[in-house]
């Protein structure tokens, strides 16, 4: 069978047989839903951009179960399985074995999205890969509501990106095209298919006005699982932009880019400023993911190339980042049995490590040079200003500048100031807790100090998608 179905099929396999081991057996839920994700990692490593396919519509229009890497889908892919282990590791909560059960189903689902050659499988996965979060926010969050709110947000963005997939192959004549060099799609259609994919990408991404469903989400799902669904599901909009909208309509969608920077810059301020005076931690990162990603949403509308490989660069640093930054958060309710910034303060004096990895996360999502983040951030402004954007730039300067002031006001107000006397003293984090996070931590560095494999990969990709110079 080829590494690249073994990648998809192998966790959601999993997942069902997870279900008949005892219920009550957490360390053995945990130790095979690692394994089976460090081994997904590896076969995803090991497959490259191999592909394959099996023919199954061909009325109306040519489809089939494409399945292989591209060149920007590849790194996804690596990121979400790293992040998926990682994240069953750091799981401690109740019905562990049925928690990893969905995470894995979730990696599962969204392997098949982001490995996805041919449209109309895209868009099956896109609606597939709701359903584990939609249960996780069921059964372990905090407010019935959200999880509603967040299905019916993304289940509309899954619609549209349906109607649009079927337009764009009743036209076109087949939507096994993903990744090809020379499809485009023009015409008086054309817009309105770049409309139904962009109004779905928005609001997976998401943006402001769409990203409403977003902080309760993040808030609501237990830490492990909002590492994975901030870390990579958010992800799948700018993948969606990056290998559909850019690769096969760059002229309607650089003719139709202006309403995407306002959106893309309203949400980088807006993001900031609210992340400046949130007190639940959890939400403080939410808002600043709509201000980071608003960022990758500008780099993608400008379609300089040099943005393009900066936005790249910035999917994947902020996918590390956010994890880390989750799962540590997690770590801190478990212990402090709050997320509340003015209840907290004082914890790194009796936990230097848990300090230690959440300063460095806190560094990466400010832009700190030597870490994932700066390289494309510093990429992505100087390619906005390349092509003659100055005013956009300065306002992304400017929320970048913001990012410094709520990170460190989220990492001065968990873990410095005064030593707490009244808190109950916690163990600092456990070998497991530290392996949990440490991948994620070295990859931040080792990305922030050598890059080069990211860069030529998205080399490779802006060619092949022909974006504005």
């Amino acid at each position: 069978m080829p590494l690249v179905l073994v990648s998809i099929l192998l966790p959601l396999v999993a997942a069902a047989l997870l279900l008949f081991l005892p219920r009550g057996d957490r360390a053995l839920s945990r130790l095979l839903g690692t394994a089976v994700a460090a081994i997904t990692f590896a076969t995803v490593l090991a497959g490259g951009t191999a592909d394959w396919s099996l023919h199954w519509l061909s009325r109306p229009f040519v489809s089939a179960f494409h399945f292989g890497a591209t060149p920007i889908s590849f790194w996804i892919a690596l990121l979400l399985t790293l992040c998926t282990a990682c994240a069953i590791a750091a799981a401690r909560v109740e019905r562990l074995r049925d928690f990893v059960a969905l995470l894995l189903a979730l990696e599962g689902t969204m392997l098949g999205l982001f490995l996805s050659r041919d449209l109309l499988v895209f868009a099956l996965f896109w609606d597939l890969m709701l359903v584990p979060v939609f249960f996780a926010l069921v059964g372990w969050g905090e407010h019935p509501a959200t999880a509603w709110r967040y299905f019916i947000y993304n289940f509309a963005g899954g619609l549209t990106l349906l109607l649009a997939t079927a337009a764009f192959g009743v036209i076109y004549g087949t939507t096994d095209v993903i990744g090809l060099p020379g499809v485009a799609l023009a015409g008086g259609w054309a817009p309105w298919i770049f409309a139904g994919f962009a109004f779905a990408f928005l609001v997976k991404t998401p943006v402001w006005p769409l990203h409403t469903w977003m902080p309760p989400t993040y808030a609501d799902l237990p830490s492990p699982m909002t590492s994975v669904v901030a870390g990579v599901q958010s992800k799948a909009g700018l993948y969606g932009f990056l290998a559909i909208a850019t690769a096969m309509m760059p002229g309607v969608l650089y003719r139709h880019a202006a309403p995407l920077i306002v959106l893309a810059l309203i949400s980088l301020v807006y993001g900031a400023l609210v992340a400046l005076v949130q007190n639940d931690v959890k939400r403080i990162v939410a808002y600043s993911s709509l201000s980071h990603l608003g960022l990758i949403v500008l780099a993608i509308a400008i379609g300089n190339r040099l943005a393009l490989e900066g936005a790249l660069v910035y999917i994947i640093a902020h996918g590390l980042f956010s994890a880390v930054l989750f799962l540590v958060l997690g770590y801190v309710e478990e212990r402090e049995e709050t997320r509340a910034l003015p209840r907290l303060g004082g914890l790194g004096w009796r936990n230097p490590r848990l300090s230690g990895a959440l300063c460095i996360a806190a560094l990466a999502a400010l832009g700190l040079p030597g870490l994932a983040g700066f390289a494309g951030e510093l990429l992505i402004l100087i390619g906005v200003y390349q092509n003659g954007y100055v005013w956009p730039a300065i306002v992304a300067l400017v929320a970048i500048v913001l990012a410094s002031a709520y990170m460190l006001r989220l990492y001065q107000g968990i873990m410095n100031g005064p030593q707490r006397t009244d808190l109950p003293v916690r163990a600092d984090l456990t070998w497991i807790e530290g392996l949990a996070v440490a991948p994620l931590l070295a990859a931040l560095v080792l990305l922030g100090v050598y890059p080069k494999p990211l860069l030529d990969n998205a080399a490779i990709t802006t060619v092949q998608s022909g974006p504005l110079p």
